[in-house]
């Protein structure tokens, strides 16, 4: 238990980007049209079924039609 407790302060910034990013990524399919690849239906799928890091990040880098 006290080494889950020594690496709090890692850990939790670690899992406030994580969720940042899972919501930046959901607002963004939310209230956009265009994608450069694929649809809305599977970058939520992605975005949701992959929330631990992956997901949201391939949608940046894959997903994100340049504004």
């Amino acid at each position: 238990m006290n080494d889950i407790i020594k690496f709090l302060p890692f850990i939790i910034p670690f899992f406030v980007i994580l969720i940042v990013l899972f919501i930046i990524a959901l607002r963004h399919i939310l209230t956009h049209d265009t994608y450069k690849h694929g649809s809305r239906k599977l970058w939520l799928i992605i975005v949701i079924v992959g929330f631990q890091w992956w997901g949201p990040i391939a949608y940046f880098i894959f997903g994100k039609a340049d504004d």
